[in-house]
Order: structure tokens, then sequence, then C-alpha cells
């Protein structure tokens, strides 16, 4: 009995040192100099920055804006494996609504955070599945809960995603409002022009975006206009026909857009790497030809003309790009020869800002209503829209309504320019065979998607890609250049990644939606 005792007092003294220690290692475990969370606005900082899908990357080549002409600097082949996708980012975007949540005094009220948390949700499953198709949604971001999500339907992600757009767009309506909200470290729009925009006017230029991404959606789900499910004819009528509840852009300045500047984030083209890729990037063909034989100005404004064919700098004949289907041995001997247009050295390597880039902005919204308007799905003037998505796009290369400035380098020294005035007449221009709006038919329908393109230009992602996958406008060149034998990819695959930590539900999918084999040149539903 006394031996009892004494082993059950022995037990009790190791078990109150063991649990000193651990208390004592928990005590100083904690750095007090480590923050235990991330306010809102700096979450919300972090994620504007990744939703930004940056010029002169891989979208620039998938969309046929720009090619490369030199091996070292990557080839024109377009993708053969998996996609990349964001649900880091959306990790983030749960994070940032959570702390909006503790830090209000009231939970469970909208606030400007969780506000822009659904439309950013939409926007990231939106870009993701149109990568690869179906997708964990309803389940994701469970964590330990739900470890092995399941995958939505394409269909599902995108009803969902309309969905988040809806709320979206209420919640902001009940903030602005309010009048007395407030938002930080938004960069976009509250810290853009010298931080002069105040809270209530941030909050207004947000739901004008909701609002045209959301067009962008429906515009993507064109050939499911039918379905009744998705209603896409009458939820893009409520938008255009109710602006007091849907407000829209109304011109450039509305844009969602990235701004560069000289103190620290370069345009990926700047007179820094003149000597790395100026020499070595020409302008594609689907892009400069479509320009050059609609003799639009902007042809001169983004690339510099091919002296090698004989033609003066200020002929459209001078500008001629080069054919993402061929060979990279050609691409170089061709802009070696000078018969194939560089890209502009002016615009894009005096300097280190060059242009803003969209990523929902004002030119394409015109021209998905136009397009609505062109395939019966509203009423109005298509022209009317075709026309200012044009000269919005005039104006964000600053091409005016008469004489016009045009720059091309002179020799082979940066910054050596030789300077032409070209006349340039919008009545002209717009009074073309090529160009005048052809009525709602499918004449006038490929001409508002071929302008369409060329707003697209090194602005939103893949976006130009993804009309291209959607209607064949325009024609893409294809050939040994772009790989994958000849043919180009109508998607991605799936991260590897999802094999080893989720197999059965990717298996599902793949097997649901193409054959049970994770095809790139399958058709997802969305081009169905």
């Amino acid at each position: 009995m006394k031996l009892n005792k004494q082993i059950g007092i022995a037990f009790l003294a190791v078990a109150m040192i063991a649990s000193s220690c651990t208390k004592s290692y928990e005590k100083y475990a904690v750095n007090p100099n480590q923050p235990t969370a991330v306010p809102a606005y700096l979450l919300l900082r972090q994620i504007e920055n990744s939703l930004m899908v940056f010029p002169a990357g891989d979208e620039d080549k998938f969309g046929q804006y720009t090619l490369s002409t030199y091996t070292y600097y990557g080839t024109n082949e377009y993708w053969s494996g998996s996609a990349s996708l964001n649900y880091g980012i959306l990790n983030n975007i749960k994070s940032m609504e959570m702390e909006a949540a503790k830090a209000s005094n009231d939970p469970k009220a909208v606030n400007p955070y969780s506000a822009l948390a659904k439309f950013f949700k939409a926007y990231i499953f939106v870009n993701m599945s149109l990568k690869v198709g179906d997708l964990p949604m309803s389940d994701a971001l469970k964590g330990l809960d739900v470890p092995t999500p399941k995958y939505d339907s394409q269909k599902q992600v995108f009803v969902q995603s309309l969905q988040l757009l809806e709320d979206a767009n209420t919640d902001l309506a009940s903030l602005i409002a309010a009048s007395n909200t407030s938002i930080l470290g938004d960069f976009y729009f509250l810290e853009r022009i010298s931080n002069s925009r105040d809270a209530l006017t941030t909050l207004k230029q947000w739901q004008k975006v909701v609002n045209a991404y959301k067009l962008r959606v429906l515009i993507e789900l064109s050939k499911k206009s039918t379905d009744a499910d998705l209603n896409i004819k009458q939820k893009f009528a409520d938008v255009i026909n109710n602006p007091a509840k849907y407000p829209l852009m109304s011109d450039l300045t509305d844009n969602w857009e990235y701004q560069y500047n000289s103190a620290f984030n370069y345009y990926p083209n700047n007179k820094g790497n003149y000597g790395n890729d100026a020499t070595r990037l020409c302008v594609a063909s689907t892009w400069l030809n479509t320009l050059a034989g609609l003799n639009d100005l902007r042809a001169m404004k983004v690339a510099d003309p091919a002296r090698g064919l004989g033609f003066a700098d200020t002929s459209y004949k001078s500008f001629v790009g080069g054919k993402a289907g061929d060979d990279m041995s050609t691409l170089g001997g061709q802009i070696n020869s000078f018969v194939i247009s560089p890209i502009g050295r002016k615009r894009y390597y005096d300097g280190f800002v060059g242009e803003n880039t969209f990523i929902v902005g004002y030119p394409e919204m015109c021209l998905n209503i136009a397009e609505a308007i062109n395939r019966g799905w509203i009423t109005g003037s298509a022209d009317t829209w075709y026309q200012k998505g044009v000269k919005a796009m005039f104006s964000f290369y600053g091409i005016v309504d008469g004489a016009n400035t045009v720059s091309f380098l002179k020799g082979t020294a940066p910054g050596d320019y030789v300077n032409y005035t070209v006349n340039f007449s919008f009545t002209d221009y717009f009074n073309q065979a090529t160009v005048k709006y052809a009525g709602d038919n499918a004449t006038g329908l490929n001409q508002i998607l071929t302008q369409r393109y060329l707003s697209l230009a090194r602005n939103s992602g893949y976006e130009g890609y993804y009309q291209w996958r959607r209607t064949g406008v325009p024609a893409f060149s294809a050939g040994a250049g772009t790989g994958n034998s000849n043919v180009i990819p109508l998607r991605f695959q799936y991260p590897s990644s999802e094999l080893s930590t989720n197999k059965d539900n990717v298996t599902a999918a793949v097997a649901s939606q193409y054959g049970g084999k994770d095809d790139i040149n399958a058709k997802m539903w969305v081009i169905q």
C-alpha cells in the first residue's frame, strides 16, 4: 500500500513537471512580434494584386497578339499539360471575409470586404472553369472537414458564379445607399488616382465592374442561350434595362485596370529590357494583319514597319505580322530580314510606364452589348455600341479624329525615332465596307467579334483566346510553331496534384466530361 502511494506520488510529480514544461513551451513558442491575424485591408491588397494578368507573357502568345522570334525567350507552342488554379487566392479571400467580420461591430452585417469577396470568388471560379471544365466549388475551401471535395459541373459553377455576382451587386448597392462605409487597401480605385477617391466613389466603381463582368460571363455562355436553367437572355436584359439597379461603365475611366509607374512597377516591356526582347518579339499576324487589313491606325501604334518589304513607313502594307503556326527558325529569319513587323518600340520601349492593362474594360463591355443585340437577346442599336467600343479603343491608343503623330525606330539605336503625321478619319474608317456595320446578321456579328478581339489585345488575360475558342473569330494561325500536332488545344488538363489528393473525384469529373481522358483537345461544356 505504501509502495503504491509512493508510485502514485511519483507519477503525479512527473505529470506536474510535464504539464509545467508544456505550458512553459507554449508560452515561449509564441512570437510576440509576429501577428496572429492579418487585417482585411492588407489581405485585400494582396488579393487584388494576385488577380492581375500581366502582358508580355504566354497569354499574349496564346491570344496570338505577340510572338517570340528567338528560342531563348520561349517558343510559341501552346501548353501540353495542366492548369494553374487559384485556390490559394480563394483561401485568402475567405480569410479576408473572416477578418472583416471579426473587426465589425455586427459580424453578420454586409461590409465592403464581404461584398468584394463575392465578386472575386465569381471571377476566380469562372476563370478556373474556363481552363479545365468542372471544378470543386460547393465543397471547396472547407479544409479538413472536406479534404476531398466533390466536383461541381461547369454549368453549376456558372450558375453559382452568376448568383455571387448578383449578390455582390446587391451588397454594394446597400453599402452605397448607407453612405457611411469605409474601405482600405483597394489600390485599383481608392488609391490609383493620387488618393483622391473616397470610399463611396470606390464602391460605386466596383459596382460598375461587377455588372460589366457579369455581361462578359453571360457572353461566355452564348452557346447555352436556350438553356432555361441559365436564362441568359433575361439576365442580360435585366442588367441593360435597369441601370439604376445595375450601373455600368460609361467610359475608360471606369475600367478595372492596372496602372504602371516609373518608381517600382514597370510595364513588362520597357526601355530597361530593350536589348533583350524588343529585338526578339514580333506582332502576330492574327492581330496586326487584321488591323492593317482594316486600314486601322492602331497598326502603326503597336508595331514598327517591316521595312524589308519596300513600302513607305506609313503604308498599311508595311505592317505584316508573323504567323503563330510558323516555326521559330522561319520567324527568326523573317524578323532579321525585316519582312515582318517588330513590336512598336516607341509605344512599349520608350519609357517604363507603358499603357494601362485592362482586367475588365469599357470597350469590351460596349462590344458585349453589341453582340447581345446582334444575337437578339436585347433590343437596341448594335451599331451604336459597336462604334462606342471601337472609338474607346482609339482613345486608349491616343488616336484622334484628324492629324495623328506616329513614331517608328529610325535605325537600330533605342530612342532614335522618326515621326510622321498621319490623318485618320473616324467617318472614313466606319464607312469602309469591311468595317461599316452590316446589320444584325452573321456578317455584323463577325465585325463585332473582330473588334472585340482587337480590344482585348494585351489585356484581360486569356479572353482573346477564349473568344476564338467560343466563336472561331478571328481565324487563328496553327502549324508547327503552335505545337500539339498543329492543333490549338481547347483546354488545360487538371493539376497533377488532384490525382494524389482527390483522385476519385477528379477521375469521375474526367469520365463525365471527356470520356475518361484528360484531353487538352476535348470540348468542355461551355463551348459545346
